[in-house]
């Protein structure tokens, strides 16, 4: 008995009754092959000694191929362990904070009955997310200046007042502080849309059996986010080697490179203003090389341990 064949590609009928929505996916779908892939391309000169105006490819042998040269001079350059130890610190802090407080934030915020306050406070949340970065940064360092309103606060209390953003030592804190207040109301919003849809039936049930709201959070909320908590640690771990680079180049000083300079702003410092694109290109190819190791390497224990991941 043969098996009735499944019709596929542009006239199977799943393909007409989803035309509207593949539509609207289509600007999208370009702007991403444009942007994003047809890039790609250009890291093949992380394997050359590219100067500007020259060809990429040619075949009169004009090109010179240096295969690894540049990793391997990354590797072994005197910068390597302080750009990605710096890089890491920077990047486990916002994943200990920047990861977590969202996840607090719409559990505690949902807990709230009262309507017009809860919108309040989560339309308040997302305003810093679109406040540019210039404009955050500029704002942080008022705020730390020796007459700023930091160390006005803190002279109340008996504390002298320093230029807080020019020692090594606070400014992991300070870097923290600003990425963690910007992103965290907008990256509790697919929490806050994934706790709309839990059964209210739960909580009534376990109210009727007597579990308080720590309980009810404990054993209904987080295993009802639990997928989304799963997807987004996969995509943070991805991009562990991936600081805020335009936060970090506004408040990073000469006397902070022992803890500010990270791989990003090296990239910048050494690419854009010194000109070296084939060695840049190489530090950027590795540092995506590592996230795509570590995307893989996390959602496949995301999978074992919770049944999720991003495949």
């Amino acid at each position: 008995m043969n098996k009735p064949s499944i019709q596929r590609g542009l006239r199977s009928p799943l393909f007409r009754e989803n035309l509207q929505l593949y539509s609207l996916f289509l600007p999208l779908a370009i702007l991403i092959f444009i942007f994003n892939y047809l890039p790609m391309w250009g890291v093949i000169i992380a394997f050359q000694d590219y100067k500007v105006g020259s060809a990429m490819f040619a075949l009169d042998g004009s090109i010179k191929w240096v295969g690894f040269k540049h990793f391997l001079t990354f590797i072994n350059s005197e910068n390597f362990v302080r750009l990605v130890g710096n890089t890491l610190r920077l990047s486990v802090l916002n994943l200990l904070f920047g990861f977590t407080i969202p996840i607090l934030f719409a559990i505690l915020l949902n807990e709230v009955k009262q309507f017009r306050f809860k919108k309040f406070v989560q339309t308040a949340s997302y305003l810093p997310y679109f406040i540019s970065t210039v404009v955050v940064a500029g704002m942080a360092l008022s705020f730390l200046e020796p007459n700023g309103i930091i160390n006005n606060f803190l002279a109340v209390f008996g504390i002298a007042s320093k230029e807080y953003i020019i020692f090594p030592d606070y400014y992991p804190t300070i870097y923290t502080t600003i990425n963690v207040w910007k992103n965290f109301g907008f990256g509790s919003i697919l929490y806050f849309s994934t706790l709309s849809s839990i059964d209210p039936a739960l909580y009534e049930s376990a109210r009727i059996d007597g579990a308080n709201r720590f309980q009810q959070a404990i054993h209904i909320t987080l295993p009802g986010i639990q997928f989304i908590i799963a997807v987004q640690l996969v995509l943070q771990m991805g991009s562990i080697l991936h600081t805020n680079t335009d936060l970090a180049l506004l408040l990073y000083r000469n006397s902070t490179y022992a803890t500010s300079d990270v791989i990003g702003t090296y990239i910048y410092r050494i690419g854009i203003e010194g000109g070296k694109y084939s060695y840049t290109t190489a530090v950027g190819l590795f540092m995506s090389v590592i996230g795509i190791t570590l995307t893989y390497i996390t959602n496949r224990i995301s999978n074992k341990m919770t049944g999720y991941g991003l495949w």
